[in-house]
């Protein structure tokens, strides 16, 4: 049987006491425990802080004599105890929640497929809610013990770091990854050399090597192409997300689809399950039926074959937002496998053909959606829309009858609470609540909670955010090169005590970040109000390509630089995992203004709750589903989905409930300054939202609505001598 190796590097120099500190550094279930992460934290704080975080570069270069000083210090050596003790625990469980509810999927894993990962701030293999999204998903997989194996890329070049010029124009840098500085395992086999495979090109083969991620029990591995043996330009395939050069994009998505099926079988993993998370990798389809008809099947018993095991989940709630090619692409990249298929030209392009006004396209998601038998929109509203987008491919069929099901999005708690909150739960729900965050019984526990505590723990998240701003302010200053009002602009003014609302999120048009703009003359009356001050503070990033979204950034940038505004309106750069945790975990109100219904689902509303903050949104994506008139507030009204969005209106109702509802709510104070009625709704908003928007409620709906009936339809479907290949298990 081959094995596969991926060994730890052996270059860090820790004493005997603590030498296990490299080893936790490979594994991000760090990330997700608060304890493990401080191990690392309070070997030096300033240079934690400075290296953002990043334990495996902390640990080569925090110098031999400060290890030395933690190893002889009782206190930082019993927390090292307990945490491996955790760890050890945590890895080698064998009753998790998969092994006691359903052993059947032991030993079948399932193939998870993204883009894009997000999963800390030092692995920039991610640029939006997409990826963060998917880390969360494989942190879940890990808690709940089910046998997830995900496939992604290592780019290079990360996704960039975005600076503001003094006129508010975003300028993007690029910032090569270097592998030994990050917890990336080159997969080699027993020969020790590094295990490739490869993807064949009309005109050429490009080769592709595997890098693995540990993710507590969850393997992700990582397809690189920055090979000497390949061209300059097809290394740069996998360099950087999301090409706008179509020649690199359907490569790239070929490289996924394709060479993640073949890379997984190299691993010997026959995987039961095939998760197609969004279009990008489709292609795996095509894959995963060649090599049937390279067994003597023919196309159509190929894909009915594999078809039963394929799921697809579509977030994308407009035809324009899935990946389409021009036909004379697919000749060019794609002509040397459809014979492979035994299918004519006509018969590959008829799997995903889409007439468009400009011409007939390949489209990814047709391809998906036709060859999975599990299909899954995000949230109830775009499981309605995606209904109606693709009702074109079942017309035979009533719109609400469309087999697109939903399962609404969730977050992953322990990822995204605030360590000080954790705390507080902790001490009124027990120990073992994380174990049970879906179930909304354990949730009506925060009403134990004595208000004048719930306040303080809010108080202390807002200061930890105003203080970390104004140090990021001081850093940048300190660095040379930026106006004066560029430091006011990053937050140096801000109050920790004044009402605080937070706008974070990728900056596309349709996400309307400017909507708060709409009258800037009433804006600055409702910040500046006597008594009552309002802070609102922007962050995100528009994609290098998008020049609607930057000019967007510098509209608001423009504004925000305005004296009027007293510093109450702040734009921070660079958004990124970790400032996404100091926002959502340190503002009051988290604001989203979608443009309905182009909001698939949303998480960062999520996030914020979790940790005591209210949402104000337009009823889109998952908060249509989420309030219920106690919990936040909604902005305009639940119109059908066929009804034009007003921006004046939406505008107005943003002003109205801010200067009636959420302002005067806030300030109402008893004599010990504690908000009573608005913490009764911070209340009320945990207990309904937490247990239903939380990626162990998301992944057990996935387990019975996808999983599960993909998992029994492809047992009874698979061919005998495919269903018996053995998995290579590693080293």
């Amino acid at each position: 049987m081959t094995t596969f190796l991926t060994r730890l590097p052996n270059g860090f120099d820790l004493p005997r006491r603590i030498v296990r500190l490299g080893e936790l550094a490979y594994n991000l279930w760090w990330t997700w425990n608060p304890d493990a992460t401080r191990l690392f934290a309070r070997l030096d704080f300033d240079h934690w802080e400075r290296i953002a975080h990043n334990p495996i570069l902390m640990l080569h270069t925090v110098g031999r004599s400060t290890l030395n000083a933690a190893a002889l210090n009782p206190d930082y050596t019993r927390m090292y105890d307990r945490v491996m003790a955790d760890f050890d625990r945590y890895l080698s469980d064998q009753h998790t929640w998969i092994a006691t509810h359903y052993p059947e999927l032991l030993g079948r894993p399932v193939a998870y497929f993204s883009m894009e990962y997000g999963l800390h701030e030092t692995l920039p293999i991610y640029s939006g809610g997409l990826g963060v999204l998917a880390g969360d998903h494989l942190k879940e997989a890990s808690d709940l013990g089910l046998p997830l194996v995900a496939v992604g890329f290592l780019y290079s070049e990360g996704y960039f770091t975005q600076r503001i010029s003094e006129d508010g124009w975003q300028e993007a840098i690029n910032n090569p990854i270097k592998a030994d500085e990050h917890p990336f395992l080159l997969v080699a086999g027993q020969d020790g050399k590094p295990i490739t495979i490869a993807v064949e090109f009309p005109d050429r083969v490009i080769r592709l090597r595997i890098w693995e991620v540990r993710v507590g029990r969850v393997p992700l591995y990582l397809l690189d192409a920055n090979l000497p043996e390949n061209s300059e330009p097809d290394r740069a395939l996998t360099a950087r997300l999301y090409w706008s050069d179509l020649n690199f994009r359907i490569a790239q998505e070929v490289l996924l689809g394709v060479g993640g099926v073949r890379a997984l079988c190299a691993l010997g993993y026959s995987p039961c399950v095939w998760h197609m998370n969004e279009g990008h990798a489709a292609f795996l389809v095509l894959e995963r039926a060649r090599e049937l008809t390279a067994k003597g099947y023919s196309f159509q018993e190929a894909i009915e074959q594999t078809r039963a095991a394929n799921v697809f989940t579509t977030h994308t709630p407009v035809p324009a937002g899935n990946d389409e090619f021009p036909l004379w692409l697919i000749d060019k990249y794609l002509a040397a496998l459809w014979p492979q298929l035994g299918l004519t030209r006509e018969q590959f392009v008829d799997l995903a053909r889409n007439t468009q006004p400009w011409g007939e396209t390949f489209s990814m998601g047709i391809l998906a959606l036709r060859h999975s038998e599990g299909r899954n929109a995000v949230s109830e509203l775009h499981g309605r829309v995606a209904r109606r987008m693709w009702h074109f491919l079942w017309p035979d069929r009533p719109e609400e009858d469309v087999p697109i099901t939903y399962v609404t999005n969730g977050i992953h708690t322990a990822n995204w609470i605030a360590r000080r909150m954790r705390l507080l739960f902790d001490k009124y729900f027990g120990q073992d609540w994380l174990d049970r965050v879906d179930d909304p019984e354990l949730w009506r526990l925060v009403d134990t909670i004595p208000d004048d505590e719930f306040w303080s723990v809010r108080l202390h998240l807002k200061r930890k955010l105003v203080f970390y701003l104004r140090e990021r302010a001081r850093q940048q200053w300190l660095k040379g090169g930026v106006h004066p009002v560029q430091v006011i602009a990053s937050g140096v003014l801000l109050n920790p005590y004044a009402l605080t609302i937070g706008f974070a999120r990728r900056f596309a048009t349709y996400k309307r970040a400017g909507l708060l703009m709409h009258d800037v003359d009433r804006l600055l009356r409702l910040i500046n109000r006597p008594n009552m001050p309002v802070q609102i503070i922007f962050a995100g990033k528009a994609h290098p390509s998008d020049e609607p979204g930057k000019q967007l950034i510098q509209y608001i940038y423009r504004t925000v630089k305005k004296a009027e505004t007293g510093g109450r309106l702040v734009f921070l750069e660079d958004y990124d995992l970790n400032l996404a945790h100091y926002l959502v975990q340190g503002v009051d109100v988290w604001l989203n203004t979608p443009r309905r219904p182009l909001e698939a689902s949303g998480t960062s509303g999520m996030k914020a709750c979790l940790n005591g903050v209210l949402n104000c949104s337009v009823l889109d994506g998952w908060w249509r589903e989420a309030y219920n008139g106690q919990n936040g507030w909604a902005i305009g009204q639940d119109l059908p989905l066929d009804a034009p969005v007003d921006d004046a209106q939406d505008a107005e109702s943003l002003y109205s409930l801010l200067e009636n509802e959420i302002i005067p709510l806030y300030y109402e104070r008893d004599d010990d300054n504690i908000p009573h009625k608005w913490i009764a709704r911070a209340k009320i908003a945990i207990k309904t939202l937490v247990p239903q928007f939380s990626t162990r409620r998301m992944l057990k709906e996935y387990l019975d609505r996808l999983y599960l009936p993909a998992l029994h339809s492809r047992l009874e479907k698979v061919p005998t001598n495919h269903r018996n290949r053995k998995k290579r298990t590693p080293a």
